[in-house]
């Protein structure tokens, strides 16, 4: 029986072993405090769960009612009916009536991956109702973000009577209302966060509008086109549009899209999406779908793929046409049927992707020597601007990653052209809202265009309005970095051995997952084990072995941590006895499995003994 709350002391938080700063600036705390660790005995009493998973479970807040739900997330039971969502019926009947009619619609799509799978899933169920939709994905360095004028009379010319916008649309305001002018009709499928002007079109689905109160605003854009497609499936039902000459299309079967788009867009793994990528990942394991199975292959994944793949070696191919190639590469890999052409088309995203790395990397050095210059001894600047001219704008919103993962706060990177206009990513630290500012910050008429997410934003400038945009971060944003910096936390799951780190325990880890954002992954300690080998492998990543006092051996990486703080700490210590902290993967090679200590920390222990908690 689980104590009553009252019952529980309150407790202050003490260092997970005794470390109140490791050897990269971090405290470790237990992710449980004393009413978590209840709930975790409570779990194990109620679901026979091993102790370490119920520790994972109650560390994500999971009460012991939906433990079930949680472990085998279920789209059947999160799916809401779609019409909560404000003007997703009107969205539904407007499509529908396009394929009654069949009309000739078009498909205006971001060119990012969320953008690319959305469009890819749109068009396949318009293919299905016997339409031939057209795609347009614009050119990041030509056209830039969202629809624009231009492209919008081009697919009008080309006899478009319905254009349908994903992962964009919410703040174009004068270029849809071109596109009602030219008589089209529109519907816009977005995320993004909306202020209170918004364009006039049939129907604007969009969670994180502010008169919505669906509650699906963690969706990525290809989430909510799985979401309005189950609306239009459910209206064409009606109509009686389906037969067996024209079935009704099997959206869980496409999957594969959904997971791909939203960890790429590192929506949150919670509720809904956690659903999605779940049930996607499984749909992938299948190998049934040819584009998928090329990029796989291209990215040299043999096993089974999990979140992570996703995100680090899938998405980033993808995004490599829409950031220094042909912006529409993605969509028709997703599209394709042929392998012989899947194939030659992944191997080109594949290319892209090695050339993306090498122009992203000089302009990453760039940046982080700016970076360094503007923050200085004092370390007192809260938000990082670089900006520079000949860098690519299709990698500012890398380089902006790293700075943001380096410097530990909201980092932009901004491409000057020379004409004077700069256009740029920025990316965001937990608690500090990125759009939000970017969106005032067009309001003043210090921007020429911005919006976004809390976490990720874009931005045109003139270059003389540099110096006040950095300004006015500062000022609008410092408070709230200097909060969310204050303490560098790194929570911790639990502690194990070298020899109790198996392929058996990341598989009942993984039960907890896919992981991500919103649902982080597993931190496990090894509590002081030594460092037997460190060497540098692949792009600046270390290869480690560390040894228990039981002399039982785990490999360890550390990814991209040469030339950080990281890897200095590591390559100092070898030798040495070490508190690590880090996640497990399954590192699958010529058909033979072994775990592996994805390593994310490491801390100099106490004299004293240490004991595994």
């Amino acid at each position: 029986m689980t104590p009553p709350a009252t019952a529980l002391p309150v407790e202050v938080p003490q260092a997970f072993l005794g470390v109140a700063r490791s050897l990269t600036d971090k405290l470790w705390l237990d992710r449980l405090d004393a009413r978590g660790a209840a709930k975790a005995l409570a779990i194990v009493q109620r679901h026979q769960l091993p102790e370490l998973l119920a520790r994972v479970l109650a560390g994500r807040g999971i009460d012991i009612d939906g433990v079930s739900d949680f472990l085998d997330p279920t789209i059947r039971k999160l799916l809401p009916d779609p019409y909560t969502v404000t003007e997703m019926e009107a969205a539904a009947k407007r499509i529908a009536d396009a394929a009654m009619r069949g009309e000739k619609v078009a498909i205006f799509g971001d060119y990012d991956v969320d953008g690319a799978t959305s469009a890819a899933l749109l068009a396949w169920h318009l293919r299905h109702c016997g339409l031939d939709p057209l795609i347009h994905i614009p050119d990041r360095i030509f056209e830039g973000y969202g629809p624009n004028t231009e492209a919008i009379r081009a697919l009008a010319a080309k006899g478009a009577t319905l254009l349908v916008t994903v992962d964009c649309g919410t703040t174009s305001i004068e270029p849809l209302a071109e596109a009602k002018r030219l008589g089209m009709s529109v519907v816009v499928i977005d995320h993004h966060q909306a202020g209170t002007e918004l364009p006039e079109v049939d129907a604007l689905v969009n969670p994180n509008r502010l008169d919505d109160l669906s509650g699906l605003g963690h969706l990525a854009a290809v989430g909510l086109v799985l979401v309005t497609l189950v609306a239009v499936n459910r209206e064409l039902r009606q109509r009686g549009f389906w037969t067996s000459e024209m079935p009704e299309p099997d959206l869980l079967g496409m999957l594969h899209h959904v997971a791909l788009g939203t960890v790429a867009d590192v929506a949150p793994l919670i509720g809904l999406n956690r659903a999605f990528v779940a049930k996607g990942l499984i749909a992938m394991r299948r190998r049934d779908h040819v584009g998928h199975t090329a990029l796989m292959d291209v990215a040299r994944l043999n096993g089974p793929p999990e979140a992570w793949h996703l995100g680090f070696m899938l998405g980033p191919r993808v995004n490599a046409g829409g950031r220094i190639g042909r912006a529409d590469l993605g969509v028709r890999l997703l599209l394709e049927g042929d392998s012989v052409e899947a194939a030659r088309i992944a191997a080109e995203l594949d290319r892209l992707n090695s050339e993306r790395r090498v122009i992203e990397q000089a302009a990453e050095a760039q940046a982080e020597a700016e970076a360094l210059a503007s923050i200085g001894l004092e370390d007192k600047i809260g938000v990082i601007v670089t900006a520079s001219e000949g860098w690519h704008p299709g990698v500012v919103g890398l380089v902006a990653s790293r700075l943001r993962e380096k410097f530990s706060r909201p980092a932009f990177a901004i491409a000057l052209e020379p004409g004077g206009i700069g256009t740029g990513s920025g990316r965001s630290i937990a608690g500090v809202d990125l759009g939000k500012a970017v969106r005032q910050a067009v309001t003043d008429g210090i921007l020429l265009k911005g919006g976004g997410h809390a976490m990720a934003a874009g931005v045109t400038l003139r270059k003389e309005k540099l110096a006040e945009f950095r300004a006015y971060l500062e000022n609008a944003l410092a408070q709230d970095v200097a909060e969310a910096r204050h303490v560098n936390e790194l929570y911790v799951d639990g502690a194990v051995s070298a020899r109790a780190v198996t392929t058996e325990l990341a598989t009942t880890l993984n039960r907890a997952g896919p992981f991500g954002s919103g649902n982080p992954e597993v931190v496990l300690a090894l509590p002081s084990h030594q460092l037997v080998h460190a060497d540098e492998v692949g792009q600046a990543h270390l290869r480690l072995r560390f040894k228990s006092g039981d002399g039982s051996i785990v490999n360890g990486i550390a990814f991209r941590s040469v030339g950080q703080k990281l890897g200095n700490a590591l390559l100092a210590n070898r030798g040495q006895q070490l508190h690590v902290a880090g996640s497990l993967s399954v590192d699958r090679y010529q058909g033979a499995e072994r775990v592996q200590f994805r390593v994310v920390d490491v801390a100099l222990p106490d004299q004293g003994p240490s004991v595994i908690r």
